[in-house]
């Protein structure tokens, strides 16, 4: 059989993080297998439509990389792909389930309905419409059936509900979660059309399509796992049981203490995205963060996704999109919630950051750079261009998980240090080590002169790589030969060009900005009073 799967959002907000993980899941499955992905929009909750939501969900999956095989955009052989345009489809199987004396029309207003709920609870029990109550209510069940027909003929609102079997075990059998049972006395009467707009609910809809569809596995969250036996059912009363799908019910996504599903407010409150792009809530105005626009990269979002409730059963932990749907499998998924870690998606970042080329993280970070240090006096003597840009990324890539990131540290190369830190004064700005720089800076102006020529220009293309290599061979040499303590000098000489003695190698920060500007600033330390 050809394996198809559909990842079925409903345009009623962002995509949450969680849903994206269950597209994901999918768009592996199939290639896995050699099938067909489908994004299908099941927009029949009018109530809750909201616009630009379908526009956000097909940008997050393309930003991701998760292509459609067929979809609204795409097209296919089931077309179309947006439930609302596929009205006229549904009616007639609600239809053909009353024929079946499977379903019933209800008639029920809502303020009838209300008050039975209310009554319950003054019993403390819960209202379920089910076979215990249909006969006793507006349905076509207890009408005489000239009612019925008089009502439908009138325009009456009306909803069409399942006939739930009385006292019937429902097998079902998940890929993840095993064989499971259920008795339908537990289970309500659920509504499957509604006259006032025409539109059936999720439950007729899914499964209509989903068989229209020929769709092969139903992948999704484990929310959806209650409906089960009703869709179980609902495939037997339309005698569609050798075509229905094998299911598979997704675990959760936990908030970071692991004590629930992760929401928005847990974002808000330590400061994370839970969307993966940001969202400008079309109602209240509200903008909530996404992960493209805080840096991430979509290939860091996709692996950190794939491993949380999933586990190839190796140590590796960084996969290509192609080799995530080589190794993945249901039966790896894990039946328990899985927690998110945030500090674990900033790791994934630095890993994607790190392998990308310097020119390309140039790219991303040339106009920050140039609207951060542009009028700073390095930067109007030596233009910030696309090479320099390239070059500082190199310089600090490993030391940090975002591009803006990168911009942050580059202030070490363009702006002086107008104070040094606490700490490394008071370890490391003792009298004997600031003699011992004052002869390291002195040898390495000379050297400058000379085998370095070009060092004390600075700001050139290349230099921190080549020329710092340099640099830093014949200078430790020097150190050691003079027999000063290697670390505290170096240490203070970090200090003096960066404010900090903890940082990253100067050598190529001093090929970069230049052998003049080392010295001036190693200076300005140096002749401060102890």
């Amino acid at each position: 059989m050809n394996c198809r799967v559909r990842f079925a959002p409903s345009p009623t907000g962002p995509l949450h993080i969680g849903g994206l993980r269950t597209a994901l899941y999918n768009y592996l499955f199939a290639k896995k297998h050699g099938g067909q992905f489908i994004l299908r929009i099941e927009d029949t909750d009018s109530q809750r439509f909201v616009p630009g939501a379908e526009a956000y969900i097909t940008e997050a999956l393309r930003w991701c990389g998760l292509q459609p095989d067929e979809g609204v955009a795409e097209g296919g052989p089931h077309a179309p792909y947006r439930q609302s345009e596929r009205k006229a489809i549904y009616k007639q199987y609600a239809d053909e389930l009353i024929a079946k004396d499977m379903a019933y029309y209800a008639f029920d207003t809502a303020e009838t309905l209300e008050k039975l709920r209310k009554e319950a609870e003054s019993r403390g029990e819960a209202f379920a419409y089910n076979a215990a109550c249909r006969k006793q209510l507006q349905t076509s069940l207890a009408l005489p059936a000239e009612e019925v027909k008089a009502r439908l003929e009138r325009g009456e609102a009306y909803v069409i509900r399942f006939r739930t079997p009385e006292n019937r075990t429902v097998e079902m059998d998940d890929l993840i979660r095993g064989h499971l049972q259920v008795n339908t006395d537990t289970l309500d009467d659920k509504v499957l059309y509604k006259s006032a707009d025409g539109l059936p609910t999720y439950h007729l809809a899914n499964i209509v399509d989903d068989h229209l569809m020929q769709i092969t596995h139903v992948i999704r969250g484990e929310e959806w796992l209650p409906s089960l036996p009703l869709h179980y059912l609902l495939y037997e009363a339309f005698g569609w049981q050798d075509s229905r799908p094998a299911f598979a019910h997704l675990p959760l996504l936990l908030k970071p203490q692991g004590q629930g599903k992760l929401s928005k407010r847990d974002g808000d409150k330590f400061g994370f995205p839970v969307f993966p792009l940001v969202w400008h809530d079309p109602k209240s105005g509200e903008i909530s963060k996404g992960y493209r626009e805080e840096g991430y990269f979509p290939e860091a979002v996709v692996n950190m996704l794939a491993l949380l409730g999933w586990n190839p059963g190796t140590e590796q932990e960084l996969f290509p999109l192609d080799e995530l749907a080589e190794a993945f499998s249901l039966e790896k998924v894990s039946k328990a919630g899985a927690r998110f870690n945030p500090e674990k998606a900033r790791w994934f970042n630095a890993q994607y950051l790190r392998m990308r080329p310097d020119e390309e993280l140039g790219k991303l970070i040339l106009k920050d750079l140039q609207a951060r240090y542009g009028q700073t006096d390095a930067a109007k003597t030596q233009a910030i261009t696309g090479s320099t840009a390239s070059e500082i990324a190199g310089l600090f890539k490993e030391r940090v998980c975002f591009p803006a990131e990168i911009t942050d540290w580059a202030a070490m190369l363009y702006v002086r240090p107008d104070k040094y830190t606490e700490n490394g004064i008071k370890k490391f700005d003792k009298p004997e080590n600031r003699e011992a720089l004052r002869q390291v800076i002195d040898f390495m102006k000379q050297k400058s002169a000379g085998p370095w020529a070009g060092a004390g220009a600075g700001m050139g293309v290349g230099r921190s790589a080549g020329v710092g290599s340099i640099m830093e061979n014949d200078t430790l040499a020097f150190i050691r030969g003079k027999g000063y303590p290697m670390g505290q000098v170096m240490s203070l000489f970090r200090l003096a060009l960066t404010g900090d003695a903890q940082g990253p190698n100067v050598f190529p920060l001093v090929a970069f900005m230049g052998m003049d500007e080392a010295a001036a600033r190693t200076e300005a330390l140096l002749n401060k009073t102890l």
